[in-house]
């Protein structure tokens, strides 16, 4: 599974094959299909895995912040991180043909329990007073776009060009971002 995430990394997924994956990792060209039945099934497996580690690194970042709102700061930062110390498992995890739950059950189980860790944590900071009860699916669903939308750029490299314009670090840029967003909708929150 590491040769075929070094050739996503260094030539893309079209680069793909489990006779190239196979020539990479230095074994016998049958020898995948031990393990995988066709391109298709290695990947499912590495998408699964990447969302398998996105949630442990999620559930960790939110595990060591002390608030409500620093949770939610803190898995946005563990979001982008994961993009950008995992970069062929970020792609692969959202590529559209892996997203049909009927066709890759195990993928979208995997997907589901790393938004839940977004999910639950959205839920507590709302029973807690720091967002509104009432939305608190949206604000989940929004919270995972925010946090998308900046691992996204940080991979197409624009984020780091931002912040250092900006004269701060990836890390502390996205953390304002999201304190912003916790700030406004507080505001509408207290507006209502």
């Amino acid at each position: 599974m590491r040769a075929s995430l070094e050739l996503i990394e260094s030539e893309g997924l079209a680069a793909v094959s489990l006779r190239r994956v196979a020539r990479e990792a230095g074994v016998s060209p049958g020898a995948p299909y031990h393990h995988f039945a066709d391109r298709a099934a290695l990947m499912t497996a590495l998408s699964t895995q990447g969302f398998e580690l996105l949630r442990a690194e999620l559930q960790t970042a939110r595990d060591r912040a002390d608030t409500p709102m620093a949770r939610l700061a803190a898995l946005a930062d563990a979001y982008v991180r994961f993009a950008r110390e995992r970069p062929a498992h970020f792609r692969l995890m959202f590529r559209p043909e892996l997203s049909h739950s009927h066709k890759h059950p195990e993928t979208s189980a995997a997907g589901d329990a790393a938004f839940a860790v977004l999910a639950d944590t959205v839920a507590e900071a709302a029973a807690a007073g720091a967002l509104p009860t009432d939305e608190a699916d949206i604000l989940a669903m929004t919270w995972w776009s925010l946090a998308h939308g900046l691992a996204s750029l940080t991979l197409d490299g624009k984020l780091p060009d931002r912040a250092a314009q900006l004269g701060m670090t990836v890390p502390d840029l996205s953390d304002r971002v999201t304190r912003l967003f916790a700030d406004l909708v507080d505001s509408t929150r207290t507006r209502r």
